[in-house]
């Protein structure tokens, strides 16, 4: 009997401890959001911000547009180099994912390593758009990186 309550009482507490967490990280992320309008007002300022789509290459494909004098970074260079976004400088990331979930999980990142200066573009690339706020082609080269799925010769 005593241990069924210790097993109930053990795994509640497991319970109220993933809500905790649970409830902090998205206040923690909501806390370093930014809409399309304050972005829009923020790079129409005075106020010097840097701007990183972080947009997998498919999506940039798929939309071959970006924000105006925004820089792209492929996701998985930022996740290995978290130093090609300055630290001590005013950030925004942006992607199309749905969820944010690609500048969500560079924020993290950022976060982790004490980054306190970044935000991502809540609703992304289709919010900015949605507001009828200036985009420009992309032009750069990129490549579809496509991880081999082959076994390596000798």
């Amino acid at each position: 009997m005593w241990l069924i309550l210790i097993s109930v009482c053990f795994a509640a507490l497991c319970v109220l401890i993933f809500a905790w967490r649970h409830t902090r990280d998205r206040a923690q992320i909501q806390q370093h959001s930014i809409t399309a309008e304050q972005l829009h007002s923020l790079l129409a300022s005075s106020q010097r911000a840097l701007l990183f789509d972080v947009r997998q290459p498919l999506d940039l494909l798929a939309y071959p547009e970006i924000i105006p004098g925004a820089h792209r970074i492929p996701p998985q260079e930022v996740l290995e180099t978290p130093s090609l976004i300055p630290k001590e400088k005013d950030v925004v990331v942006y992607c199309t994912c749905p969820s944010d979930k690609t500048s969500q999980t560079i924020l993290r990142r950022a976060l982790a390593l004490k980054f306190v200066r970044i935000k991502f573009l809540k609703g992304g690339l289709a919010a900015w758009k949605a507001m009828g706020y200036p985009v420009e082609p992309y032009r750069e080269v990129f490549h579809l990186h496509v991880p081999s799925t082959a076994p390596p010769t000798a």
